[in-house]
């Protein structure tokens, strides 16, 4: 069906150029936006003033010598209708041939219809973009998951529910850059492709430069070169970008993320706490209107101050048994007796990282600040004060979701290359994950860095939960999958999602 339906629009796209009309002109002169229109609907219309609109036509219903239709933009829909001898016989029957899915341009008068629909009476119509594929139906939508993640497009087309967590998004992002920059936060650049990566446990992506001869990472964190900045001079700053981690993937992990990062100079990690609070709290208002969000079946209280909770003192109550007195070996004992399947190689930080992403992560609901991590775990920390077997890091956690990480940062160049060589003793015993030796960094931190407070966010689970989203990929206009098999033809696909609206009585 689909194929038949792409070749009959074809046709009528040389049918067009054949009669010297173009089915993709350069432009089109609007005036009014439909929500714009709308707005000003009432004096527009007293005063018959000639409008322009454009936008893809998605309904169309023919009464005889007149006919009414719907255009849709961005700002939302606005009824037309269309009379023979308003546009001329010839124009009249160019707009019944006209397809659902076809952008239009339409020029005429703002009128009130007797069922009290703001309707645009055309006087000229102009196709400006021949729509050759079919729309998803409008009554059904786009449904099937895999098609909706691989032609996005198609789905905000047939979902505009879709549309406005893209709209949200992009509200959360303004929302944290207005709050940052208030504060003196200045916003820079880092570079993507690294020599050396660091600044998180995770496996790059590696890509070739040829006129350096060299191999060169994606980054898989921000940190090390704005903390870099830090040395330099600059007392706040902040970078929101993509990172890369080649791992796999799940309803909260895609490989290439959107992350926010920043480095507060003369602060610790409860100064972070702080600013986090105070910057969830305001991007909630700004996209939900208060402070307590709506997320599956739970109701999140995003007010400050949000309660803390020792990452190490919760396994070690499941455990039953303090698990900072056990090496990697006790560390995995204590698993096992826990049903949680290790990494081979991993030292004890890391199993214990895995303990309590499955046992005790998932059930923290409420926004919670999660800290007490063990030293292996943050090689870019400095110690908690009080007691050395721990850092000062902590991890906000909502609806069971790791939103961020956070730390007082480490500025002592000679415990900063100590940290480093462990991490390399645990490359060495099989964890490829392990941090690695960056000299150029610890040449950056002999310079001195002050005192400086550090935080990751990651705006795509962010965005997760304040939209109510269930999956990374819902949140990411084109998320990563698999290679799509058969799309040296696409036109002979299924087309059960799509209705054959060549006939009459669409809409």
């Amino acid at each position: 069906m689909s194929r038949r339906i792409i070749e009959r629009r074809r046709e009528k796209v040389a049918a067009l150029r054949a009669r010297g009309i173009e089915p993709y002109p350069h432009g089109y002169g609007v005036t009014h936006r439909t929500d714009a229109l709308r707005a000003d609907f009432e004096d527009l219309a007293a005063r018959e003033s000639v409008v322009r609109v454009a936008g893809r036509l998605v309904a169309q219903r023919g009464h005889g010598k007149a006919s009414f239709g719907h255009i849709e933009d961005g700002g939302g829909r606005i009824q037309v209708y269309c009379r023979e001898d308003g546009l001329g016989a010839d124009a009249y029957a160019f707009f019944l041939d006209l397809d659902l899915g076809d952008f239009v341009g339409l020029e005429g008068v703002p009128f009130v219809t007797r069922t009290g629909e703001m309707t645009v009476r055309a006087s000229r119509i102009e196709l400006l973009a021949k729509s050759v594929r079919p729309i998803p139906e409008k009554w059904h939508g786009l449904k099937d998951v895999e098609t909706r993640y691989r032609q996005r497009y198609a789905d905000l087309i047939a979902n505009p529910e879709v549309r406005r967590v893209f709209v949200a998004r992009a509200r959360l992002v303004s929302s944290l850059r207005r709050f940052l920059d208030a504060r003196g936060f200045i916003e820079v650049e880092t570079p993507i492709l690294q020599p050396i990566y660091g600044g998180a446990f995770a496996r790059p992506f590696t890509t070739r430069h040829e006129a350096l001869d060299t191999d060169l990472y994606l980054r898989i964190s921000d940190e090390l070169y704005l903390k870099r900045v830090i040395v330099g001079g600059f007392e706040r700053v902040y970078e929101i970008g993509k990172d890369f981690r080649n791992e796999g993937m799940d309803r909260s992990h895609n490989p290439e993320f959107t992350q926010l990062e920043l480095y507060q100079a003369y602060a610790d990690y409860g100064d972070m706490m702080r600013l986090f609070e105070e910057m969830m709290a305001e991007a909630a208002r700004e996209l939900t209107g208060g402070l307590t969000v709506r997320y599956a079946e739970h109701e999140l209280d995003f007010s400050p101050p949000w309660p803390r909770l020792s990452f190490t003192g919760e396994i070690s109550r499941l455990a039953g048994e303090d698990v900072l007195d056990l090496d990697a070996e006790g560390c995995r004992r204590a698993a096992a007796r826990l049903g949680v399947e290790t990494t081979p190689g991993a030292g004890a930080g890391r199993i214990l990282d895995e303990i309590f992403s499955e046992k005790i992560q998932p059930g923290l609901i409420r926004p919670t600040f999660v800290v007490d991590h063990p030293r292996e775990l943050s090689p870019l920390a400095k110690v908690k004060r009080g007691d050395a077997r721990l850092v000062e890091r902590f991890e906000p956690v909502m609806a069971g979701l790791e939103v961020g990480n956070a730390f007082s940062e480490q500025n002592d160049p000679e415990e900063q290359a100590r940290q480093f060589e462990r991490q390399q003793e645990l490359r060495r015993a099989g964890d490829l994950e392990a941090q690695v030796m960056d000299r150029d960094y610890i040449r950056a931190l002999e310079y001195g860095m002050p005192p400086t407070g550090g935080l990751g966010v990651g705006i795509d689970r962010v965005t997760m939960i304040l939209t109510d989203s269930r999956t990374i990929r819902d949140v990411i206009l084109f998320p990563h999958l698999r290679p799509e098999e058969g799309l040296e033809d696409p036109d002979a696909e299924e087309d059960e999602e799509q209705s054959d609206d060549e006939g009459k009585g669409k809409g």
